[in-house]
């Protein structure tokens, strides 16, 4: 969440991961007040694996840990969803109109890294093509209905 130009991150649990992730904030500074994006912070290895053990280190660190961790093992937020808008709700809105005001927040706004658009497609051969990418940490993919308002199943 941005809001007054300042960034909040929370996990799904509610833990604050702000304070352990500094460039992430500092990335912030391209994106409309009053903006909640749905999205998974992420931390690459030097192989280009996913580190989620070195995310969760990044989490315990207190005082200059942090910065010193993002030098080292920056970590990326890749949004996936749109939840507020320059302080409009979207959850409401079907998410085909979510994500087409995701893109055009990342293009108008010339977003860059660390902050990253997730890719989307509707292509069945596309998503079997993701799905084999487990040798690079990936799980899974979202899957959502462009008619469907935001909710978590």
């Amino acid at each position: 969440m941005v809001d007054a130009d300042r960034i909040v991150l929370r996990s799904r649990r509610g833990t604050e991961m702000g304070p352990a992730s500094p460039e992430i904030a500092a990335g912030a500074v391209h994106l409309p007040d009053a903006t909640v994006m749905d999205g998974e912070l992420v931390v690459w290895d030097t192989a280009g694996c996913l580190a989620f053990e070195r995310l969760q280190n990044r989490l315990a660190r207190r005082g200059a840990g942090p910065v010193r961790a993002a030098e080292e093992w920056p970590a990326h937020f890749v949004a996936f969803d749109l939840l507020r808008l320059s302080g409009t709700e979207t959850t409401g809105w079907p998410y085909r109109r979510r994500r087409a005001a995701l893109e055009s927040v990342f293009a108008a706004r010339r977003v860059f890294a660390p902050w990253s658009l997730c890719p989307s497609t509707t292509d069945p051969a596309a998503v079997r093509e993701w799905l084999s990418w487990a040798s690079v940490g990936m799980e899974g993919v979202v899957f959502k209905r462009f008619t469907d308002p935001y909710g978590r199943r």
